[in-house]
């Protein structure tokens, strides 16, 4: 267990907080420093999170000389689906010639190659609230210890943050070697939809960063690869996974000036955005077969028909139905009043275009409204 928050209990069992790799690294800069200032191995180090709270984490190896010590933690995500759950934290520490602390990544710990992140082009990929607590957590241990005047130089690294890195966004973001050390609250909240929105934000920051006008909004893996296809020619940073988030992702997009966007995915989720719903969890929003049958009803389907799709038990059945009678235009119908719902949502001023594909992957309806 890399951190001792006292919250896995039997009685609940909460989902369990986890730890950002900005508060891993941080935790072991102060212990790397400690052991550095003391010749002495240590075996935890207890910092203060930007939320107040003070979090004491297992320092798994340490290691020093007189002029260089690093310390490891084993990263705890919680009960949260991080790929950084259980990767190895390293942090190294040595003393500088001249005063002032100094912070670079090594092994594992992406650079930054693109504009459009909160880290400029060519530094390591470490965002600004980690690099706020490790400065903060370095100039602790040289108070405490009567040192302000000694300078620092902290290394973070992760042995295996370039395999983990293929896990995420980082290489559409152009973060490029390894992962990246994050965090905000230093805590990572189960499931928590904030970290993701704040994913989709940045990625279409660097996408407008890399001066793109066009932006292909994907709800997974499957119609972002549609997308590709759709326009090769589009540059990889046009390309954005906006998950559930449809509502917030066209925001982004209108509030960045991109110009146009092309939103593409799947009956369940679109036959929900066609009525205006902007979020699509499934706990969040059911599908409404009233709805759908009345799509059906104006696509030509029969009274009969109709009866059908309101007593279906998935959007993707009645999609397969509509197929099989031959209503094409039914897509078509749902595709139009998904950029309409769209473009209320942003309150115009962007172009929307609007794909439906199959679990297969092939073109069930296309339709566009353009709102210049």
């Amino acid at each position: 267990m890399a951190a001792n928050n006292g919250s896995d209990t039997k009685e609940t069992k909460p989902l369990r907080h986890g730890y950002t790799t900005g508060s891993c690294a941080t935790a072991a800069a102060k212990a790397a420093l400690t052991a550095l200032i003391l010749q002495e191995k240590q075996t935890e180090s207890t910092i203060r999170l930007p939320i107040g709270q003070d979090v004491t984490f297992e320092i798994v190896r340490c290691e020093f000389t007189a002029e260089r010590a690093e310390a490891e933690i084993i990263k705890d995500g919680g009960d949260d689906p991080d790929a950084t759950h259980g990767a190895r934290i390293i942090s190294a520490v040595t003393w500088r010639e001249e005063s002032g602390f100094e912070l670079d990544g090594g092994i594992g710990v992406g650079r930054v190659t693109k504009p459009g992140l909160p880290v400029p082009v060519g530094e390591a990929a470490i965002n600004p609230v980690p690099r706020k607590m490790l400065r903060e957590a370095v100039a602790s241990v040289l108070n405490q210890f009567e040192l302000e005047h000694r300078g620092v130089k902290v290394v973070v690294s992760v042995p295996d943050g370039e395999e983990i890195a293929k896990k995420t966004l980082n290489g559409r973001l152009g973060i490029l070697g390894g992962i990246s050390i994050l965090g905000t609250r230093g805590i990572v909240v189960p499931f928590s939809t904030a970290a993701y929105k704040a994913s989709v934000a940045q990625a279409i920051r660097v996408a407008v960063k890399c001066g793109c006008k066009h932006i292909v909004l994907s709800t997974g893996g499957r119609t972002e690869k549609y997308g590709i296809d759709m326009y090769p020619d589009l540059p990889e940073e046009a390309f954005v996974e906006m998950g559930d988030f449809i509502g917030f992702a066209l925001q982004q997009c209108k509030n960045q000036g991109i110009a146009k966007v092309t939103l593409v995915g799947m009956m369940g989720k679109f036959s929900k955005v066609a009525q205006g719903v902007m979020m699509v969890h499934s706990k969040s929003a059911p599908v409404d077969f009233n709805f759908l049958a009345q799509v059906a009803r104006e696509a030509g389907a029969t009274e009969e028909q109709t009866e059908a799709v309101l007593g279906a038990n998935t959007a993707a059945l009645v999609g397969d139905w509509m197929l099989e009678w031959g209503y094409g235009g039914f897509f078509e119908l749902l595709c139009g009043y998904c950029c309409e719902q769209g473009l209320k949502e942003v309150k115009g001023g962007i172009d929307i275009e609007t794909v439906i594909i199959s679990m297969k992957g092939s073109l069930l309806g296309h339709a566009a409204r353009w709102d210049r």
